[in-house]
């Protein structure tokens, strides 16, 4: 612990990073939560729409209601995601969680009041608010992270993000278990639940500083980023941050209001915002969510009993919380590009096994002692599979896209990238029970190949930005894209201005970086 102080991990530092990260949490419980009590809440939509109509619904049109209540997250989600740079912009970083967590608490008390007021209609608008929310909280918070953290702890820090995503689900995983709350009383207490984190963040949150980057260089408040930064580094010494800032500033004041359409528009951005935007669908288009939405049915079909299934699937969460904390440190001593590399090739190898033991069980079923062994390979391997994602593509993602771009276009990046995310969720959640369905036991097989053309990317294209600064990671697309336009020029034109000796540096990192 002394160590990581020297490191600057300051008591005030870790603290502003556990009230931001509660919008975490918040996504990845609302993520879990609706998927244990999902008999339940048919039950209770059939029981009101016979009282309501005098007639029994039909059952594909409860498993559409249901459905629904699911991906209706997911489009609240996007639309929150997308608006999270301007919200970022106008009122902050922190200042936009503040006021996020109003819609938390709406979303939270409508779901928990769906059954008390016989309306299921409360729980698509709660399920839409709370993930309005949640797309808000993923565009927010690994922004307000990614710009208090200390440059060497920046990797470390920004997998908290994914770590309270796991703590998230593997909460609601546990209280959703018929035990404890996933009963026909305690389903809507189960969904009301999303009402603590906001609430726990308006407590906490409010006795954080904003963000010191969007102090200084978006409202151009010096002296307020300098208090800032000495309560979060607990030292008078912050010469060297403010530095770092003005010299991203002078590099970047052109792009002080850059816009969605700009950054889509300039060349010299383009190859940052494809990579933020690969890096997002390589987490979500790996199959990650079909193995959360899925898992019990996963391991019922590959032979366990619906008991041992659903422990298997509290085991994914545990597993998931576990491997996140064992990545902290690795990835400020690894390097963000090399763990994912490690990550998509572990999930390539696992995904495959996932086949194999789905066909063993088609085609040795009638052998128990090959059930027996298909039942075991069938549960390492998803819980390999979910160890590997959480080595690499579970927290990657939101922190790269965060450090690829300046103070300028971070949030019109981060929305981009946001939305790009939650739209692949949607598409996943949607698609897999009909992809399951037509590909049966080779369901996996489309998901191993989209890993295969992720490893491939980011061995090709994905810089490593471990212990870089902003503007010198700007420095190597400038260096790698020749064909800036008038607008570009002016972008990066001032970074010239910097001294020799970084641009030593920037040189050697580029020779490093050829693949780029």
């Amino acid at each position: 612990m002394a160590q990581l102080c020297l490191q600057g991990l300051t008591f005030f530092l870790s603290y502003a990073i556990l009230a931001a990260v509660l919008g975490m949490l918040q996504f990845g419980y609302n993520t879990g939560v609706i998927n244990a009590p999902e008999v339940n809440i048919e039950n209770f939509m059939k029981d009101v729409y016979k009282s309501r109509y005098g007639e029994d619904i039909q059952d594909d049109s409860v498993k559409l209601l249901y459905s629904l209540a699911v991906s209706i997250f997911a489009i609240g989600g996007m639309l929150g995601g997308f608006c999270g740079g301007m919200i970022a912009n106008r009122f902050g970083r922190k200042g936009g969680l503040l006021l996020n967590n109003l819609l938390g608490i709406v979303g939270a008390v409508l779901m928990g009041c769906t059954k008390l007021s016989q309306l299921y209609e409360f729980l698509f608008l709660g399920r839409f608010i709370i993930g309005v929310n949640c797309g808000l909280n993923t565009s927010l918070v690994p922004m307000y992270i990614s710009e208090i953290a200390p440059l060497n702890l920046r990797g470390g820090l920004g997998t908290v993000n994914q770590l309270a995503v796991t703590v998230g689900l593997l909460l609601s995983q546990v209280l959703g278990i018929e035990q404890i709350l996933g009963t026909d009383e305690g389903w809507p207490v189960l969904l009301g639940l999303a009402v603590c984190p906001p609430i726990l963040q308006l407590v906490l949150l409010p006795w954080c500083p904003e963000s010191p980057r969007y102090l200084l260089i978006t409202r151009q408040w010096e002296e307020e980023a300098r208090r800032a930064l000495r309560r979060l580094r607990a030292s008078n010494q912050v010469e060297e941050d403010i530095e770092e800032m003005r010299a991203e500033e002078r590099a970047q004041q052109a792009e002080a209001t850059i816009s969605m359409m700009e950054l889509i528009c300039s060349p010299t951005l383009r190859s940052p915002l494809i990579i933020g935007v690969v890096m997002q669908l390589s987490q979500q288009l790996s199959g990650i969510n079909a193995v959360f939405y899925y898992s019990t049915l996963l391991f019922i079909s590959s032979g366990l009993t619906e008991e041992s299934a659903k422990f298997a699937t509290i085991g994914i969460g545990a597993i998931m919380v576990g491997m996140t904390l064992v990545s902290i440190p690795l990835m400020d001593r690894t390097g963000r590009r090399t763990l994912h590399l490690y990550g998509l090739g572990g999930m390539f190898i696992f995904s495959i096994f996932i086949t194999i033991s789905f066909l063993i069980k088609e085609f040795f079923g009638y052998v128990q002692e090959m059930i027996d062994w298909m039942s075991y390979l069938s549960v390492v391997s998803v819980l390999s599979f979910v160890v590997f994602f959480a080595v690499g593509p579970g927290s990657i993602p939101w922190m790269i896209t965060a450090e690829l771009f300046s103070q300028g276009p971070r949030p019109a990046a981060m929305s981009i990238a946001v939305l790009i995310n939650w739209m692949a969720n949607f598409l996943v959640g949607i698609g897999f029970p009909t992809m399951k369905n037509s590909l049966e036991n080779y369901t996996f097989l489309p998901f191993s190949a989209f890993l295969a053309v992720f490893w491939i990317f980011t061995y090709k294209k994905v810089p490593e930005t471990k212990n870089k600064t902003f503007e010198e990671i700007l420095a190597l697309f400038r260096h790698g894209n020749g064909r800036g336009s008038l607008r570009d020029s002016r972008l990066y034109g001032s970074m010239e201005e910097t001294s020799v000796s970084k641009e030593t540096d920037v040189s050697g990192m580029v020779e490093s970086d050829q693949k780029l």
